[in-house]
């Protein structure tokens, strides 16, 4: 068990960037943190940490026992606790991606509540609109909106993810309203930056039952879906917005819905956690959690 104790610690360091921060989380002094590190060191015969002005970094061994480590680590913890708690426990720390306006919206305001209902769990919660890798970083699960890319993770869909085309009443004065899908062509577009690049395609029904998917282009584009809703706001295009990020302006009259008879496809909001024997069940807790909530508290409009 100690082997095990030590790699812990390892990946907690890893996580954290510190060994002395690691020491802190797991009650240790940095003294007896360090000596452990070592022996790990020293027992595998390999250096596992290389430091940086700022923080510590993985060697390629190093690398390569967190990928593989990580999850006998986790699944050790998970069975441990299922058995020695009858499954009933839900504790430790939960690390948690997603993207900084979903995040601040909607996973921000339930936390406290979560906490409330689990007070052995630990939250560490990253917003990031990056596509972060699960495994390397360390983080339990993310949350993802949009079609997932096919990959070795494990998705649950935890809700709809409705979209629509909007824009300012100011802009549709200037500029006309659009009345099929092909007229956007003539408009300006805000478009969002993503992780596969400029969002630049925008696919609707046909209204036959089929598909089209048009082209567009425009002056201003951006990674931050705030700058998009911004724009889209000030009247500087039309913009592809969800529901649940744009349902205050759409209220409000400061955004209009546009081509409501060419709909959007809907995609979803998910859970997506890397491949694991045993989940955590923190982790599970988490999942139920947000798919309990994220129906009740999601816009319909």
């Amino acid at each position: 068990m100690d082997r095990i104790g030590d790699i812990s610690l390892f990946l907690r360091v890893l996580d954290l960037g510190s060994i002395s921060a690691a020491a802190r989380s797991l009650d240790l002094s940095v003294a007896v943190a360090s000596q452990r590190l070592k022996r790990l060191e020293r027992d595998l015969g390999v250096r596992l940490l290389h430091r940086t002005t700022r923080r510590l970094h993985a060697t390629p061994e190093g690398a390569a026992l967190a990928e593989q480590g990580r999850a006998l680590v986790e699944d050790l913890e998970a069975l441990t606790s299922s058995l020695g708690l009858g499954g009933s426990e839900i504790a430790g720390t939960l690390r948690v991606t997603t993207s900084a306006s979903f995040g601040r919206l909607y996973v921000s305001p339930l936390v406290p509540e979560f906490l409330e209902r689990h007070p052995r769990v630990r939250l560490s919660l990253n917003l990031n609109d990056q596509m972060v890798d699960l495994v390397s970083s360390g983080f339990d699960l993310a949350i993802r909106i949009g079609e997932l890319a096919d990959s070795n993770l494990v998705a649950r869909r935890l809700a709809p993810n409705r979209r629509v085309l909007c824009a300012s009443p100011d802009y549709l004065r200037r500029r006309g309203t659009p009345r099929t899908p092909q007229d956007l062509v003539e408009h300006d577009c805000v478009m969002l930056v993503g992780s596969q690049g400029r969002q630049d395609v925008w696919r609707m029904s046909d209204g036959a039952g089929g598909e089209v998917a048009v082209r567009v282009h425009g002056r201003i584009e951006s990674n931050y879906g705030e700058v998009v809703r911004d724009a889209a706001v000030a009247g500087l295009g039309i913009a592809l917005h969800s529901t649940w990020h744009a349902s205050d302006d759409l209220r409000s009259g400061r955004l209009q819905v546009l081509l409501a008879d060419y709909p959007l496809a809907e995609t979803g909001i998910y859970a997506v956690m890397p491949q694991r024997r045993l989940v955590p069940p923190r982790v599970r807790a988490f999942v139920d959690f947000m798919e309990e909530r994220l129906a009740q508290v999601l816009p319909q409009v």
